[in-house]
């Protein structure tokens, strides 16, 4: 008895879960609609392209409305009602997705359904203008096995082009375009083919705008990333190229493989080479990133090219695993490899010097001191020079320090700064010495003028970078050791402690059970509206890392027709690319490059959507209830009562849904937007909501304390004694532990409230352990526990008075 009472509340529930309501895109002030025609089926998901959309059930049925030209019967083309794709009964589908103008569907065996214009080959069949039909997509790998099928778990529609996530992470592509990710240049591609940039990399999702496309993409280990190959494995062009130069050596590794680039030309890009001069410049205590100084008389010209742009190398290894690796290697190559060395580039100088008349410098004394004996006990420069010359390598990275020109390059730069200071005109090079304080104001002055002179012989768009805020740089190129300054010398002289890492590493069964937090965000396709993220307009035939949203923890991607979007686990959104309507949520620039969307500076914002030109941003609020906010495309009878920019908004405005229930999911197209809404039954739906906001919350300021609180703390010289610092240091890995986990189980909530939203598919309640495993280790020791609250207690007290501020 107590059984049928149940199915019937549950049956009764069920009618109030999954509500369909939908606004007209461009109109704020209009209340949203329920779907004309729509039964009390619950929706689980729903997908709109730009005339159609798709709906998913709970029972796994699928259901198309809208207009739809592939039909094959007329009364069908343009349904009152939405119609039941009978081609998917008994499938069981588990998600859907729509392009501009085709749809796709995955069932519960992983199998791909496609149906949909055709003309592209978007849904994968060969000569076919229009596929009526849900149709079958077979899907195998030759590799492993050409007769087993690859089963997939997502898929990701655009205008011309298909993406599908595997169950093995890896992701396969069809239709037509650069947005494949594919190398080649036969189109349409009928038959799926692997994406193979990125194989063997864990993706975790995709999606796809109009012309281009997005991936996220687990961070590999440390101990997983690969060496660096010599030569480019398409046109076997050096990946770094060095060239000696009078007084200083120039490397560059900013090669770019033709199909990098476009489909149709094949021609190479020109070298953007990397200038060592003295000065640094130091980026998070994650690790050092050094910005490029391009010098324009002195790049090495390998090919031929038609364009000045240059594109960073997609080889490159960034971040603490190469700075730490890289400090593994000798502080010191071959003594007499570097004395032939350094004696070359003295004898070259001075031949030259004499050629145009003037007076060269003493060489042998400068070889003699920048070279110690390495079995005599070391002196204060020689331990200041091997520390000068390990940072020297890790910033450079391990491919140039294994090189005997780097090492003689940082043994130069040491030679020069530890050598008296340059003879200013009227004095004698034979005066006496200058104290330490007359050394460094010199040596400041000259790092100074040789600035000045790189920027005035680099290209006006580096000009332009540098003049640019930190967040408008293209952060995707990557950097190089570019300078050394006196500043980096007293860096390396410190006493090294043991580094605590504030980000965990692998955790095995937390990864595999909750989403991840380390991730990265790849990009490929058209570019034209910087919808890419590198900072320029270039197109990207192959998948590219967006460099500066390493870190920012990005859990869910979204792509509109010429813009995109990145959710993080803070609750923050970045976005970039076409900004024309102010669909980007900001009126910053350039937009070629993430930047945050200026949302709510109070609640976090816990899901997106993008459409066609404007975005939707799902908030907390503090009632627990959703907030839905639009940005974007406004239409001309609305600009008069909002804040216009180019018939669009200035920043995002708060719809007035309040009365529909809880906001669950939303979903963007081109000329309409749909809610999926549940209703309050007996309080459960508000408990769901409530406990994934304070958690989102909860993590938000845990990161806060970490950033703000933690990082500076541990960065500091002195912190007392070795037992301390021990401490200090046990209890800061404690509480980044258990951060991490709060910031997991915060999106797993949020992609909990997109599904069925059963109590019994909880994390928390699937795998209690796993949880109170965590908090027992954290509270286990009371100094621990003292020592975490004192630092949240002031953590919080700083976040509220940075409010007051």
């Amino acid at each position: 008895m107590d059984s049928k009472k149940r199915s019937s509340v549950e049956a009764e529930g069920s009618k109030e879960r999954g509500l369909v309501h939908v606004w007209q895109a461009g109109s704020c002030s209009l209340a949203p609609e329920r779907l004309p025609g729509w039964g009390g089926k619950t929706v689980l998901q729903a997908a709109l392209g730009v005339k159609h959309g798709v709906l998913l059930t709970e029972d796994g049925e699928v259901y198309s409305f809208g207009t739809l030209p592939w039909r094959s019967e007329p009364a069908e083309i343009c349904p009152s009602n939405p119609i039941l794709e009978n081609a998917l009964v008994g499938q069981y589908v588990v998600t859907v997705a729509s392009g501009s103008f085709h749809n796709g569907a995955v069932t519960e065996s992983g199998v791909v359904y496609m149906w949909g214009e055709n003309s592209a080959g978007q849904c994968a069949v060969a000569n076919q203008q229009y596929v009526p039909e849900p149709n079958p997509v077979s899907i195998s790998d030759s590799e492993t096995s050409s007769l087993l099928a690859v089963r997939i778990l997502q898929l990701a529609c655009g205008e011309e082009h298909t993406l599908a996530l595997s169950i093995s992470r890896e992701i396969w592509a069809w239709g037509t375009g650069c947005q494949l990710g594919l190398i080649t240049t036969t189109f349409p591609v009928t038959k799926p083919q692997k994406v193979e940039h990125l194989a063997g990399r864990v993706v975790l999702q995709v999606a796809c705008g109009a012309f281009h496309s997005l991936a996220l993409v687990q961070c590999l280990p440390s101990q997983d990333l690969k060496p660096v190959p010599e030569r480019c494995n398409q046109c076997s062009q050096l990946l770094i190229t060095m060239t000696d130069k009078e007084d200083h050596v120039i490397i560059s590794d900013s090669h770019c493989c033709p199909l990098g680039v476009t489909l149709s030309e094949s021609q190479v890009e020109n070298q953007a080479s990397t200038a060592i001069s003295p000065s640094t410049e130091t980026l998070d205590n994650q690790g050092e990133v050094f910005e490029n100084t391009l010098v324009e008389n002195d790049v090495p010209v390998a090919t031929d090219a038609t364009r000045g742009d240059a594109i960073s190398s997609q080889q490159d290894i960034m971040g603490t695993t190469e700075i730490s690796s890289a400090r593994n290697t000798p502080s010191y190559p071959d003594t007499q490899a570097v004395n032939e060395y350094v004696q070359t580039l003295s004898d070259r100088s001075v031949r030259e010097n004499s050629e145009n008349g003037e007076k060269p410098m003493p060489s042998q004394p400068l070889v003699e001191e920048a070279v110690p004996n390495l079995h005599s006990p070391p002196t204060t420069s020689t331990s200041a020079l091997n520390s000068l010359v390990v940072s020297c390598a890790s910033a450079v990275g391990v491919r140039v320090a294994a090189t005997y020109e780097a090492g003689a390059l940082s043994l130069k730069k040491v030679m020069n700064f530890y050598s008296t200071a340059p003879c200013e005109p009227g004095t004698q090079a034979g005066s006496g010495s200058i104290g330490p304080e007359g050394l460094k104001d010199s040596r400041e002055e000259q790092v100074k003028q040789e600035s000045m002179q790189g920027k005035k012989s680099s290209s006006l768009v580096d000009i332009r970078e540098e003049e640019s805020e930190g967040g408008s740089r293209r952060l995707s190129l990557p950097g190089l050791l570019s300078q050394v300054s006196p500043r980096l010398l007293r860096k390396a002289a410190r006493v090294k402690t043991r580094t605590v890492v504030l980000t965990p590493t692998y955790s095995g069964e937390a990864d595999a059970l909750l989403p991840s937090l380390r991730t990265e965000v790849w990009t490929w396709g058209k570019g034209k509206e910087g919808q890419l993220g590198h900072g320029d307009v270039l197109p990207r035939l192959q998948p590219l890392c967006v460099k500066c949203l390493d870190g920012k923890e990005v859990i869910y991607l979204e792509a509109g027709g010429y813009h995109s979007l990145a959710l993080t686990a803070k609750s923050q959104v970045y976005s970039w690319g076409s900004n024309t309507f102010g669909q980007l949520g900001h009126c910053d620039f350039p937009t070629t490059v993430p930047r945050l969307a200026k949302v709510n500076s109070e609640n976090g914002v816990w899901s997106v959507a993008a459409g066609q030109d404007y975005s939707l941003f799902l908030v907390d609020t503090e009632d627990f209830q959703p907030g839905l906010y639009y940005s974007g495309r406004q239409d001309p009878t609305e600009v008069d009562n909002l804040p216009e920019n180019h018939s669009g908004t200035k920043t995002p405005v708060l719809l007035s849904c309040s009365k529909l229930g809880y906001i669950s999911r939303v979903t963007a197209g081109k000329d309409s937007y749909l809610a999926l809404v549940d209703k309050n039954v007996m309080g459960y739906i508000a408990s769901l909501h409530e406990l994934a906001t304070t958690e989102r919350r909860f993590y938000s300021k845990l990161s806060d304390i970490k950033s703000h609180i933690l990082r500076p703390l541990l960065s500091l010289d002195n912190l007392g004694t070795a037992s301390t610092v021990q401490l200090l240091q046990e209890v800061a890995s404690r509480f980044s532990k258990l951060c991490y986990l709060i910031g997991q189980h915060g999106a797993s909530l949020s992609s909990f409230l997109h599904g069925i939203k059963e109590a019994r598919s909880l994390v928390i309640l699937k795998h209690a352990s796993l949880f109170l495993d965590s908090y027992t280790e954290q509270v286990s020791s009371p100094v621990s526990c003292s020592i975490s609250a004192g630092l949240f207690c002031q953590g919080e007290q700083l976040l509220n008075q940075k409010r007051l501020d």
